[in-house]
């Protein structure tokens, strides 16, 4: 099995109730979801002319493939009403892979580790509190360690 940790977010809506409904999901469709972060309420990151979001961070673990976990996500938010917008904009569910074990993958639907994740609070916020001590594969920096250098000025 392989451990994953996830990143979810949604700025339409009940928000809460949306992040809460993907974590459910995602249980029922067979991934153990073993750690869930707080709740965190941030800014929008890129377009910044939107709702804020309601964010957490989750730890599972998945004989899923990182194609089909994929698949499944992208199922997860089919299912609850995400129809695409543009980039970075507003939407009832996101759901990303932010790191599958340590693997470094890359292709054109999927790139682990998430390639922007370190740039942003709203995933380390979440992401430290359930696994400070993970090491990014790329980075060799901690979660903990990334949280701390993006609040430095």
């Amino acid at each position: 099995m392989a451990v994953i940790y996830l990143g979810i977010g949604s700025n339409l809506g009940n928000r809460e109730d949306n992040c809460l409904k993907a974590v459910r999901a995602l249980a029922e469709k067979g991934i153990t979801v073993k750690k869930v972060s707080t709740l965190y309420e941030t800014e929008p990151w890129g377009i910044r002319e939107q709702p804020d979001f309601i964010n957490l961070a989750l730890e599972a673990e998945t004989d899923l493939s990182p194609e089909k976990l994929l698949k499944v996500i992208r199922e997860i938010e089919e299912g609850m009403g995400r129809t695409e917008t543009y980039k970075w904009g507003p939407r009832i569910i996101d759901i990303d892979i932010l790191l599958y074990d340590d693997l470094i993958y890359d292709s054109p639907d999927l790139r682990i580790p998430h390639p922007l994740m370190h740039e942003r609070g709203f995933v380390l916020l979440p992401l430290s509190e359930i696994a400070p001590g993970k090491v990014h594969p790329v980075l060799k920096k901690t979660i903990s360690e990334l949280k701390q250098s993006l609040q430095r000025p």
